[in-house]
């Protein structure tokens, strides 16, 4: 079954070269002009990812992405903007989006990101399914690693895509020291910022979720120089219980 693509761009002649191109790569390609349409169709549709335009009639491409994250924190969102400064990237990221492509561009890089984020989005899918359970406990912590719920030392509240995504990817390398620069590329794809104190300070929001005291953290240890490492003392000491009742 193709992937499905909703394409939101008001301009006529991109709209249809950008739906042409991308059904002749074998994709769906549903197409909305005005940010309202967008939002409607969306909830009503199912989509695998979705192509958008910031400056939009009626409803801009900020606000329709947020719309969006309400109802799928997952869903692969690639913007696209006139608007080329740094600021407005990052602006763009943090309102949702995977990544931002700025006009004037090429077809071949637009239909290549677009690869790029489906690939990325079936293999967040498929470790959704792998050895993590859909709830996570650690301690007196767990994650929700489908609604993004969690518990940590203050109680109840939800993670971010990106904060999910670092958990997850130190919880599956568990007891392992994870680099920053294997961490930039499976979780920002070096599409946001490449830097690695942008990892530092997702990892210092982490322990402040989940250690009682994070500047002697259990769980999200550093590797000086290095990267980062999860590791629940509590398996272990359960472990060892269990091979001296055996």
């Amino acid at each position: 079954m193709a992937d499905r693509i909703l394409l939101v761009e008001d301009e006529l002649s991109l709209q249809h070269a950008l739906k042409l191109n991308l059904e002749l790569e074998g994709y769906f390609v549903h197409v909305c002009g005005t940010g309202t349409e967008a939002v409607k169709t969306f909830r009503e549709q199912k989509f695998d990812l979705v192509v958008l335009d910031i400056m939009l009639p009626e409803m801009d491409g900020l606000m329709v992405c947020e719309n969006i994250r309400l109802y799928d924190n997952n869903i692969p969102v690639l913007f696209l903007s006139a608007k080329n400064t740094a600021e407005d990237r990052i602006q763009g990221l943090k309102k949702g989006a995977d990544d931002y492509l700025t006009k004037p561009f090429e077809l071949e890089e637009l239909i290549l990101r677009v690869q790029k984020l489906l690939e990325k989005s079936k293999q967040i899918k498929h470790a959704n399914t792998g050895k993590i359970p859909k709830i996570f406990h650690f301690g007196e912590n767990w994650i929700n690693f489908e609604s993004h719920e969690a518990h940590g030392v203050q109680g109840p509240f939800e993670l971010t895509k990106k904060e999910l995504l670092l958990m997850r990817l130190l919880i599956e390398n568990k007891n392992q020291v994870v680099s920053r620069e294997h961490i930039l590329k499976v979780v920002w794809d070096y599409t946001v910022i490449p830097n690695t104190r942008t990892i530092d300070n997702f990892v210092l929001a982490l322990r402040k979720y989940f250690e009682k005291d994070p500047k002697l953290p259990v769980y999200i240890q550093s590797a000086r120089g290095i990267g980062y490492r999860f590791s629940d003392p509590s398996e272990v000491y359960s472990e060892q219980a269990a091979a001296q009742n055996a």
